[in-house]
């Protein structure tokens, strides 16, 4: 795997230029890496962070992706770095009990990069992308159930709420009664089946700067690999790892993702708004467990969003541990609406 760097960020290549890391140096900033430290990389992917994490210091990074194909491609990495890097297949929610088994009680540093990857979305046999046909799949751990399952076999007014829910498109209804209306003759198989059903349905104006099917495919996906509940999972279990003056780093690229990461931070801080002075305070005399490292969130320059759109829409938010132990947050306690349906 060629490594190419520029400004600060880099770009792998097996033959394709396929995965730019964003807001790279924002990451380290926040990070903060010091020797002999020992960091999470909740979400591995292509090993952009993990790569910068340790040429930026002497440390260890602990890799986890549910993705099988972020694990077997990882070994250009793994050889170069020796024991310095060590990988779990698996999900970050679960990052505890997998420290556990490596032996591991705390560490010094969790960095998240929500969402599906570039490489991902670049293979077309993963069904991620409608820019790219192949099967509607979209699953991330590869296992379970599909992204056809779900279109297939949903009931018209579930469809509907997931793509109002996780996607906010207008058009749900529409689409979704249309879905119901071609899978009476066809089964939906391919990626191309599903965008072009709802480019009929939701027709592109000129002005328009996304694909009409865009929101759609990223609902599905969001829903049918529970990442706003992985999420909140993974930030309960990212402040249980954490040592007191551990750093927890996430980047989030969709509204909803960073309005969980935002509100989690704001809880555990100590900065809880009263939601109602007929309603119980859940989190009244809570010791922070956390201090917020930057409150407006930070984002991509334009010369970034140039070189990579996908940083276009990324949100860098970052908290320090306390000495405080943490509570387990849930949807309720940090006044979220219920992220599964």
């Amino acid at each position: 795997m060629a490594v190419s760097k520029a400004k600060g960020q880099m770009s792998f290549a097996g033959g394709t230029n396929r995965h730019i890391p964003v807001l790279f140096d924002a990451m380290l900033e926040h990070l903060s890496p010091q020797d002999d430290n020992v960091f999470v990389d909740g979400t591995f992917g292509a090993g952009g962070y993990s790569r910068g994490i340790l040429e930026q210091a002497n440390c260890k990074v602990i890799g986890i992706d549910q993705d099988p194909n972020a694990i077997r491609d990882a070994r250009p990495l793994l050889h170069e770095f020796g024991p310095r890097l060590e990988l779990v297949e698996g999900r970050y929610s679960e990052m505890g009990p997998h420290l556990s088994r490596l032996g591991v009680d705390q560490v010094d540093g969790v960095v998240l990069d929500i969402g599906v990857s570039s490489m991902q979305l670049d293979q077309a046999t993963r069904g991620f992308s409608f820019r790219l046909n192949g099967p509607l799949d979209m699953r991330m751990s590869q296992a379970g159930p599909t992204a056809a399952d779900l279109v297939n076999g949903l009931a018209e007014e579930e469809i509907a709420t997931i793509l109002w829910r996780f996607g906010q498109e207008r058009k749900s209804r529409q689409i979704a009664r249309a879905i119901v209306e071609r899978r009476a003759r066809e089964a939906f198989c391919e990626t191309s089946d599903l965008a072009q059903l709802i480019e009929k349905v939701v027709p592109k104006k000129p002005k328009d700067k996304i694909h009409p099917a865009t929101r759609s495919f990223q609902a599905l996906r969001i829903y049918l690999n529970d990442e706003l509940g992985e999420l909140l999972r993974g930030l309960n279990s990212a402040a249980k790892v954490l040592k007191p003056g551990g750093r927890l780093v996430v980047v989030s690229f969709h509204s909803l993702e960073d309005k969980i990461v935002k509100a989690f931070l704001r809880v555990s801080s100590g900065r809880v708004p009263n939601r109602s002075r007929h309603l119980p305070d859940l989190n009244k005399d809570i010791a922070p467990s956390f201090e917020i490292i930057n409150q407006k969130g930070v984002k991509a320059k334009d010369e970034e969003v140039r070189d990579n759109p996908r940083a276009r829409s990324a949100v860098l938010r970052a908290g320090i541990r306390t000495e405080h132990e943490p509570l387990v947050y849930d949807e309720d306690r940090l006044g979220l609406g219920p992220l599964q349906l």
